[in-house]
């Protein structure tokens, strides 16, 4: 039995050592707990939010490791905790999802060339010490709200349907907090888009837009139908010809030219792709390139048209020419912006809405307070323009930010208002690497120049495609899911895409 007794006085002080964290469920009246699922349930009754602000995660104590609270789970966010030494501190990860999503193959899973699961990467296996050490969390829930002269968040739980649990409030306090929630498409206040239009950001979009498209094409193909409806359902419309809108469209002329014309041969006449676009598609690549793109998407069916949409109904939506264009399938890639909750904090604010930081990152005015990713930009007295969002600058701006608070740890200068006597080194200087985007049919482009202006190499082609697909599973973050990527794609150019509607 001496192990017995070893084991139990083990697990007693691993668990001694755990900070004091308030269970908001043991809080709850049981028989009032039990009745959210009750089969009686009105869904029809708003609901009834806890606001009990005394429950949450209690600030770290001087003999414990320093707490830092990470806002999101996107780029910025999992390379930051990838590269945080976990011997110095402790991570809690507040986000309403539990994975990274991979977005530049996001595209290739709407039409089935790729599994969902490949392109989403839990966050315990980015950073296993949130799921194994036990001061670090991760908290399923929204950022509602920061305090920033008490280091607090205040945070809300994600619920998916009315019958389960209502929200739960509850607050997360933190010695550094690290700001990394990202931003939302960008709808431009054009009425109809939240409400008809489907966008490209998440894993859930992605499986939305694929069950759209194979019902209508399923659709098409009953008796009955007229062929105005034909084409209208299998008209798929996106607007916008940045590199997700071109590669969304490339990867659905592939699918129309490979796999639709096969399997729905009595259909196949009528299916259709346009673009639209207000200027140029693809507008920070090479002049060469961009014509190269436009030949290559209209020889695959791709049809390239120059508007703004002004509105957006149910089946069609208007240019500004007074253009109607009915749709089966739209598809909005217009660029991002801040979210709103981004917009709601008392925080400084960068040209654009984004949040203030300076140099190092650091959002001036407030003590521990950091930002990064795409919800981030230079306050104007730093002189310096706001980085665009995407995935390397947020990805960049993760490891450098990691690097400095593993700095300061090691200072001894991780605990909350301790950091004001240490050197935080180098400023963040980003430097850009180039742009990649594919276009269908095994063609991609593939522009290394470190500015519009600038010169380097701008290449198009198979070979282009080849750099394309090394470049991006090698940027997959594990093994597995880069296997997983891996033998999808032999899988389709073998057998061909999944068609299944689940």
């Amino acid at each position: 039995m001496a192990w017995f007794r070893y084991l139990s006085k083990l697990t007693t002080k691993r668990t001694s050592h755990r900070p004091k964290i308030t269970d908001p469920f043991l809080l709850l009246p049981p028989f009032t707990f039990l009745s959210h699922f009750s089969s009686n349930t009105n869904v029809d009754k708003p609901f009834t939010k806890h606001t009990n602000s005394d429950s949450g995660l209690e600030p770290a104590k001087p003999n414990e490791k320093p707490r830092v609270v990470v806002l999101g789970s996107g780029w910025a966010g999992c390379r930051f905790m990838k590269g945080l030494d976990t011997n110095i501190y402790d991570i809690v990860c507040v986000s309403p999802r539990n994975h990274m999503v991979f977005i530049p193959l996001l595209a290739s899973t709407c039409v089935g060339t790729l599994e969902f699961r490949s392109v989403a990467e839990p966050i315990g296996r980015i950073q296993p010490a949130i799921s194994r050490e036990p001061g670090s969390y991760f908290f399923l829930a929204n950022c509602i709200g920061i305090d920033a002269h008490k280091h607090m968040v205040h945070c809300e739980t994600v619920t998916d349907e009315v019958e389960t649990i209502d929200p739960w409030r509850f607050t997360v306090s933190y010695d550094k907090l690290v700001i990394a929630l990202g931003s939302q498409p960008s709808t431009f206040g054009i009425q109809g888009v939240k409400q008809h239009a489907s966008f490209l950001r998440e894993v859930h979009h992605a499986q939305e837009i694929r069950r759209k498209l194979l019902l209508n094409l399923m659709l098409s193909d009953v008796p009955g139908i007229s062929v105005e409806e034909k084409k209208r359902l299998l008209h798929c419309v996106v607007v916008g010809g940045g590199p997700t809108g071109v590669e969304f469209s490339g990867e659905l002329s592939d699918f129309i030219m490979k796999d639709v014309r096969l399997r729905y041969s009595h259909v196949k006449d009528y299916i259709r792709v346009t673009l639209i676009e207000a200027n140029e598609i693809l507008s920070s690549f090479d002049d060469r390139l961009r014509r190269y793109a436009t030949k290559q998407l209209t020889k695959s069916g791709v049809r390239l048209v120059r508007g703004i949409v002004k509105d957006v109904k149910a089946q069609k939506i208007v240019l500004d020419d007074g253009t109607e264009v009915p749709y089966g399938l739209l598809v909005w890639s217009t660029g991002v912006g801040p979210s709103p909750i981004i917009q709601s904090l008392d925080l400084p604010k960068a040209p654009g809405g984004r949040i203030g930081v300076d140099e190092w990152l650091r959002v001036p005015s407030v003590q521990d307070v950091f930002s990064i990713g795409d919800c981030s930009g230079f306050v104007e007295s730093t002189g310096r323009q706001t980085l665009p969002a995407l995935a390397q600058v947020a990805e960049r701006q993760g490891k450098y930010l990691a690097g400095v608070l593993n700095k300061i740890g090691k200072a001894g200068a991780g605990h909350a208002n301790s950091e004001k006597e240490v050197e935080f080194g180098e400023p963040f200087v980003y430097k850009h690497l180039g742009s990649m985007a594919t276009i269908g049919r095994y063609k991609a482009l593939v522009d290394l120049r470190q500015s519009k202006e600038g010169k380097g190499l701008a290449m198009a082609g198979f070979f282009s495609f080849f750099i394309w697909r090394s470049a991006y599973i090698t940027r997959v973050v594990s093994w597995r899911n880069r296997f997983y990527v891996f033998i999808n794609w032999v899988t389709t150019l073998v057998f061909g895409r999944d068609i299944t509607r689940l």
